[in-house]
């Protein structure tokens, strides 16, 4: 099975040939077919002109729309709607609530900047969120722990993650987590982002009660510009924080008043680069030709990640060793790996400096792996580290 899949990506694998890329949980590079799909953009915007949004809501967002739903398992996907980044949707669900109640927000001290740099700097203001952070370590017992706190008292926002971008930790059972949430009111969103297209996934358990949010720009490998957000059905909400997407099919009726659509799409914002779209369909298309899925990718990826390790433990390298990776059991992890040094900012700087992508966040040194690479990959990589 290794080996079938890099020919898909000779683009950006021929320039720079020499390039090492070890970074697809960071920037996952894109096939060949995201070029042709840039180009069916171009030429659709050329040939359609003013009617271009017509055609992007009528055919292209369905298109999108059903791939996701599909890949997560949910059985309505005109909830699902689209932006140019996750952190739009979170100021939109936010913008939910009332101006003058401070929100009540159970975390866990592991999310993306996106979410944590926001809670941050309402937090440094007075009175506007009180936010609890659940630690992820230890792994083995976050999920009792996380839905324990749950359970305890009203939160207006619950936000954790599917995986955690800085160890690669799965929560192999979301719905576990919310299930001792005490109020139906409570906000819920799963973040996916590093879960998406990686970690084969089924929420139609709690698709009625869950924002499910992710994007494209990881194992997607669609770039960034085509983030989403499952909104759970027959939830009548009027973000403060909008724009005249969130009213499209109705924007030429004369309205009384502030008019959202009834569907996902009220959380919709305004103009965008729809060419991500494009690209993001043009891979799932690749994907269905190719005879893939999911759970395909995630043998492979698991394959390679195994391969990892083994040479890991046969090279003995002084500055890399399986002791100080974060966490590594295949079962309920991403498909990237977090060793733990505090001089990974340096290490991951040396490795640029031998054409080897990695990256580092704060102690974090993080190797990812896709689908355009192969054990030849992860043997030139070792040599030239011991090199």
């Amino acid at each position: 099975m290794i080996g079938m899949y890099k020919q898909y990506y000779s683009r950006f694998l021929s320039a720079d040939p020499e390039r090492l890329h070890f970074a697809a949980h960071s920037h996952h590079l894109w096939p060949d077919v995201t070029r042709d799909a840039m180009t069916q953009f171009w030429d659709d915007s050329a040939r359609l002109a003013d009617k271009k949004w017509e055609h992007i809501f009528t055919e292209v967002v369905p298109e999108a729309q059903r791939h996701i739903s599909e890949i997560i398992g949910i059985n309505t996907p005109e909830q699902i709607c689209f932006a140019p980044n996750t952190h739009e949707f979170i100021m939109r669900l936010l913008s939910c609530f009332l101006a003058d109640k401070r929100l009540r927000i159970l975390t866990t001290d592991s999310e993306f900047y996106s979410f944590e740099r926001q809670m941050k700097r309402l937090e440094e203001e007075e009175n506007l969120v009180d936010v609890t952070r659940i630690p992820a370590q230890p792994f083995n017992s976050f999920s009792e722990r996380f839905s324990e706190a749950a359970s305890k008292e009203h939160f207006d926002l619950i936000f954790v993650s599917q995986v955690f971008y800085n160890s690669g930790f799965v929560n192999r059972d979301p719905g576990q987590l919310f299930s001792k949430v005490k109020s139906d009111d409570t906000f819920i969103v799963l973040d996916s982002y590093h879960g998406f297209c990686a970690i084969p996934t089924d929420i139609s358990a709690i698709q009625d009660r869950v924002f499910y949010l992710s994007g494209g720009y990881k194992y997607a490998m669609s770039g960034e510009g085509v983030c989403f957000l499952a909104v759970p059905k027959g939830i009548e909400l009027r973000p403060k924080n909008t724009g005249w997407f969130a009213a499209f099919e109705s924007r030429a009726e004369k309205q009384k008043g502030v008019h959202y659509a009834t569907n996902g799409q009220q959380f919709a914002g305004a103009t965008f680069d729809s060419a991500a779209i494009y690209r993001f369909n043009s891979v799932m298309r690749l994907w269905k030709k190719l005879g893939l899925n999911v759970s395909s990718i995630h043998a492979y990826v698991q394959e390679l990640q195994r391969y990892f390790l083994h040479s890991l433990d046969s090279k003995r390298l002084g500055f890399l060793s399986t002791d100080k990776i974060l966490h590594q059991d295949l079962e309920a992890q991403g498909h990237f790996f977090t060793f733990i040094d505090e001089r990974a900012p340096l290490i991951s700087a040396e490795l640029m400096e031998k054409n080897i992508i990695t990256d580092a966040r704060g102690n974090n040194l993080r190797f990812g792996f896709g689908l355009y690479q192969e054990k030849s990959d992860i043997d030139a990589l070792f040599d030239r580290l011991s090199g």
